[in-house]
């Protein structure tokens, strides 16, 4: 009984911990460093569809990267296709969200033409342009921006704008 309470407790106060901001952190630290991928997936394991669209989507991305380091070709398909459709879920819940279509974006850009996952690209590099400007968290602007400015799907006159918003 008191292993189920130690493991209860255990998991509520990491689901209290985990914050869209540090999350955010460690996405951009785990898309570029191979050792983080790990940790970066197992601080999500616990999120599920019922949680919110932004943890869903980031959850995505965690096993898409993962999947990219993986031994086999069957584990990179595999992990890399429950990767993407955790994301493309969350998409289907709040279309108009746009750090679920940031992190689509990088998925798309990043991925090889093999996998056939880039119809996209425009539509997401379009609507975060749109909606640059009303991004209220400073944290996810900032990360956005750093994006683009490093994008090669972004014009370098669509990156000076965003230099000078």
């Amino acid at each position: 009984m008191k292993l189920i309470v130690l493991l209860i407790t255990a998991l509520s106060l990491n689901i209290q911990s985990l914050n869209l901001d540090s999350v955010r952190d460690a996405y951009k630290i785990a898309a570029k460093d191979k050792t983080k991928t790990e940790a970066f997936n197992q601080s999500l394991a616990h999120i599920t569809k019922k949680d919110k669209v932004e943890f869903i989507a980031y959850k995505g991305a965690a096993i898409a990267l993962v999947a990219k380091h993986a031994k086999t070709l069957k584990e990179k398909k595999e992990g890399f296709v429950e990767g993407v459709t955790l994301v493309e879920y969350a998409i289907t819940k709040a279309p108009n969200n746009i750090e679920l279509r940031f992190i689509r974006l990088g998925i798309q850009e990043n991925t090889p033409k093999l996998l056939k996952y880039k119809s996209n690209i425009d539509e997401d590099r379009l609507t975060i342009l749109k909606q640059f400007n009303s991004i209220k968290s400073s944290t996810l602007k900032k990360h956005i921006k750093d994006y683009i400015l490093q994008s090669k799907v972004f014009t370098d006159e669509e990156k000076s704008l965003i230099l000078d918003s």
